[in-house]
């Protein structure tokens, strides 16, 4: 076993107290490794580089060697599908040449490359690959944006998903000819992703939901063949359900197995559990699901972007990643219902792809940040690859102690519990942390913004309230027409349970969050009396302006979240922060990308005005080049400085 830094030989120890600047600054975010033939390639995404991402590719196994860069910049591997994007590299390996084909950002267009592998190489060498030709832009630069491509080597096309006039449509592009128009290949009844061809390539399987309805709340398993002219004809559905059904069911990640079927994870027993389905091509009748592993656990997570993974196949075997309790493991499914956990240290893991006994993952644990995971499962071994060199010793890492409390209706709540470092025992400070989503997770992966808080003394709770995912469907739904209640009174309970033990100090009490989190934070001000200060993130706060203003992708997620529009009206006027900004009466700091779709810069303004307006200690940070989430890793510096001293401040610390 062994821990290699990507990039870089300098070993870095920390100040006392963690600067922001060491926290943030170098660390690239790794996203959709794949193990193809002998290589290792995966995603970068650099805050250094104003949130820029590329993909680099090493041989498999060799951690101590630098990767080669394929896309170096001005590419920017970025999709605007959905707001989330995601799924932008689609690769094909054939002997020794290499085929890539991804959405650059620059004009949202399709391009593709290729590579031929060098003989002899060495080492030492840094240059795995050599190119063939120059990029090449397959699309024309129209209204429309395109993700979730695969290679159809057999027609000698990309097939992938493409946004265009608020519909999905799956559509095609030939991989040897200039600035194409899109060719339509199916119109699904709303949203469509995640396409799988079959073994013999004649086949094809993917996912759609239909609004009001997001894709980890009910979603259906679809398979089609190939007519002549290259267009998914015969559609049957496989499984899953539709906003109308009455016992609702979500299907994630579809994957052909060699032997013809499709494994999927469903989610009708109440948790992400792997069934197999063998379609039948002369069928009317929906085949019957074979369950090759029931268990009180996630395989599965919510589908916010494209090209997740938690489920891979490897020969005959069967991989997933399994979330039990907020900790993530690697599982081997074998024959007549065996079941093996790989040994191995991380248990914060994602993207999981597995080949030739092989498998690689996004992984960390509470003592290394993230890096790629690679196991050789014949040998039983591991080797993993941080994103960076560690910037802590061990002894001044907060370990998260799980942490369970009586949350909204006295059902049992989820938290992460940091102590602050070199604790006296008297009550801290708290930073109560509100996640987004807000069907998202508290993982327990090194986080080192976390660090900066427990290394100047603070505690942080990081909450999985109610509507949470990686605990079950009900669990989620918990939140279901309770958003801003359940979400809310789970954080101010986290922070209450802590002040009781000893453990946080009455009078110190942030809480901060972005997105659905800084909704979360505001209401806790509005509804609550338990915080002292806070910091929102481009956070919600105008509910019946989210009703028209958000993007298609959230357009019904409210539904769920508080009930149907203007049915609800009562609920989304009670509910929204800015509508009861009187009631807030603590200081609270403002960060908001001027480029936001999916919360308007005006929301931000409004509720701070209306803060301002009696009195309330205001400040406002807006960022030009920012959209929803921010890239650039000074912008992320520049908010952690100005909340710490902003905290400091009011808080008299």
């Amino acid at each position: 076993m062994k821990d290699n830094a990507m990039h870089g030989k300098q070993c870095l120890k920390p100040f006392k107290p963690l600067a922001a600047s060491l926290a943030l600054e170098a660390v690239p975010t790794l996203k959709e490794p794949r193990l193809i033939g002998q290589w290792l390639l995966w995603l970068e995404q650099r805050p250094n580089e104003g949130g820029r991402t590329s993909a680099f590719i090493r041989p498999w196994g060799l951690n101590e060697v630098a990767p080669q860069e394929l896309t170096p910049a001005p590419i920017n591997l970025r999709s605007r599908v959905h707001g989330y994007g995601g799924g932008v590299l689609s690769t094909y390996l054939d002997g020794d040449l290499l085929l890539l084909a991804w959405i650059d950002d620059c004009n949202g267009c399709l391009w593709t490359q290729s590579w031929k592998v060098l003989e002899n190489t060495k080492q030492g060498q840094q240059n795995w690959l050599r190119p063939i030709n120059s990029p090449t832009c397959l699309s024309t630069n129209e209204h429309f944006a395109l993700a979730d491509g695969l290679i159809d080597m057999r027609r000698n096309r990309w097939i992938g998903v493409m946004e265009k006039d608020g519909r999905d449509f799956f559509v095609s592009f030939f991989l040897n000819q200039k600035n194409q128009t899109p060719l339509v290949i199916f119109r699904p009844q709303d949203f469509c992703g995640y396409g799988v061809l079959s073994p013999d390539g004649d086949h094809f399987a993917w996912v759609e939901w239909q609004q009001p309805s997001m894709p980890w709340e009910e979603s259906q398993l679809w398979w089609g063949s190939f007519n002549n002219e290259g267009e998914i004809q015969a559609q049957k559905l496989l499984l899953g359900s539709s906003p109308d059904a009455s016992r609702p069911t979500s299907v994630f990640q579809p994957i052909w197995l060699s032997n013809g079927e499709i494994l999927v994870a469903e989610d009708s027993s109440g948790w992400w559990n792997l069934v197999q389905i063998a379609p039948q091509v002369d069928s009317a009748i929906a085949p019957p699901c074979r369950r090759i592993w029931r268990i009180e656990a996630d395989l599965g997570m919510p589908q916010w972007v494209y090209g997740m993974a938690t489920a891979s196949f490897s020969g005959d075997k069967i991989l997933s990643l399994r979330c039990q309790e907020g900790r993530w493991s690697i599982v081997l499914l074998g024959n007549e219902g065996l079941v093996t956990e790989l040994d191995q240290p991380f248990d914060d893991l994602a993207y999981l792809c597995a080949d030739q006994d092989r498998l690689v993952a996004i992984a960390s644990n509470p003592l290394r940040e993230i890096g790629l995971l690679e196991f050789d499962m014949a040998a039983g071994t591991w080797q993993h690859t941080p994103a960076r060199q560690p910037v802590l010793d061990e002894e001044h890492i907060s370990i998260p102690e799980s942490f369970w409390f009586k949350g909204f209706g006295g059902e049992l709540t989820h938290a992460w519990y940091y102590p602050p470092i070199n604790w006296d025992g008297k009550p801290a400070p708290l930073l109560v942390k509100s996640h987004s989503g807000p069907t998202a997770m508290a993982g327990i992966g090194l986080d080192l913004v976390i660090q900066f808080w427990t290394s100047r003394g603070w505690a942080v709770v990081d909450v999985n309230y109610g509507g949470s995912t990686g605990f079950g469907r009900n669990y989620r739904e918990r939140l279901k027409g309770g958003w801003g209640v359940v979400d809310v009174f789970d954080c101010a309970a986290a922070a209450q349970n802590l002040v009781s033990v000893g453990k946080a100090d009455q009078e110190c009490l942030a809480i901060e969050g972005g997105s659905a989190g800084g909704f979360t934070t505001l209401a806790a001000l509005c509804f609550t009396d338990v915080f002292r200060v806070a910091a929102c993130r481009y956070a919600v706060s105008d509910l019946i302006s989210m009703t028209r203003e958000t993007h298609r992708f959230e357009a019904g997620y409210l539904d769920h979240l508080l009930g149907s529009w203007p049915e609800n009206r009562q609920k989304f006027l009670d509910r929204s922060p800015l509508l009861h900004a009187e009631e807030i009466n603590c200081p609270v700091i403002f960060f908001q990308g001027m480029k936001d779709q999916v919360v308007p810069p005006e929301q931000t303004e409004r509720i701070a005005q209306a803060l301002r307006s009696k009195n309330i200690p205001v400040e406002v940070h807006t960022f030009a080049d920012e959209g929803h989430g921010f890239r650039d890793s000074q912008v992320k510096i520049k908010v952690l400085e100005a909340t710490e001293k902003f905290f400091r401040k009011y808080l008299d610390l």
